[in-house]
């Protein structure tokens, strides 16, 4: 069986979550999180490898919580995104409070993931056919005639929405190849009677709620990791001074990519509903939700 790993981006703190780690939050009827939920269909789907990229500070409250019973299922590793790690000759602007974005995040595994390998954030539920699509899009080998054959899972806009407030979303365009074009980001949106739609000038813009959204669930080679790796050195090379608030991101990174010919990116529709804890007020809705899977005998009462 080919390797595969999955990569967990777990090292920020939500501030509308009240300010505490919401990504350890427990959701399920024993105190599962959404991860162990993530992980649970990540290796039904085939993969044989987690990598959790945390804070340094938090590495034994993540281990406590999640990751010394994860251990005991599949091969499990940790790297650290770190604010101050970065290539030699740049420093830390003076002001600049966090970390670099989710490019430097994926590119702390430079080193460490030596296979293809998925990515998603660990504070949202995606349902298992993403999982299921992209592991089998790693495994099948090169489909493209460019450098860098990347895929992603395409939700659907109507199945990502919060009830308790606006999100942002990155909207995809998709040619008739099932290829990305491009992601436009789109802040403000929120359900309507007619489906969803976004603000913009004080006004209500409807949008198509059955557009294919990035939730950031991508596949990789990772040869990927070397493409970051000099991006990102040209990305702080290029910080004008003053600027503490730019981050280094994977839709950016990618977006550039295709633009430039250099990589093509499938787009595999999943019809899952996504949830995830924007706010806190989403928590009871996510543990209903997770109820309502168990119920219908998606998952085990107890995942452990």
């Amino acid at each position: 069986m080919k390797d595969t790993t999955l990569v967990i981006m777990a090292a920020g703190i939500g501030s509308r979550f009240g300010g505490g780690i919401k990504q350890l939050e427990p959701m399920g009827p024993n105190g599962e999180i959404i991860m162990d939920y993530s992980i649970h269909d990540a290796v039904e789907a085939g993969f044989n490898k987690v990598v959790f990229v945390i804070r340094k500070d938090l590495e034994e409250t993540f281990k406590e919580v999640i990751g010394n019973r994860i251990a005991t299922k599949v091969n499990v590793e940790y790297v650290f995104q770190e604010i101050d790690n970065l290539p030699e000759g740049f420093g830390v602007p003076e002001g600049r409070k966090k970390p670099w974005g989710t490019g430097q995040a994926i590119l702390a595994c430079k080193g460490v993931v030596n296979e293809p390998f998925m990515v998603i954030n660990a504070d949202d539920y995606y349902g298992k056919e993403g999982f299921v699509k992209i592991h089998e899009y790693l495994t099948d080998g090169h489909k493209t005639d460019v450098e860098y054959d990347m895929c992603m899972a395409g939700f659907i806009l109507g199945n990502t929405l919060s009830d308790n407030g606006a999100v942002t979303r990155g909207v995809c365009v998709v040619d008739d190849n099932e290829h990305l074009i491009g992601v436009n980001e789109t802040s403000g949106i929120v359900k309507t009677a007619d489906g969803a739609a976004y603000e913009k000038d004080g006004k209500l813009v409807p949008i198509d709620p059955k557009s294919h959204v990035s939730m950031n669930m991508w596949g990789f080679t990772p040869e990927f990791l070397d493409v970051l790796d000099a991006g990102f050195r040209e990305f702080l090379g290029g910080l004008k001074e003053g600027d503490i608030k730019s981050e280094y991101l994977l839709p950016s990174i990618v977006d550039s990519m295709i633009k430039d010919g250099r990589a093509a990116v499938t787009v595999l529709e999943s019809n899952d509903k996504w949830f995830g804890v924007t706010y806190k007020e989403d928590k009871p809705t996510v543990v209903a939700s997770i109820r309502k899977l168990i119920d219908e005998g998606k998952y085990p009462e107890s995942l452990y």
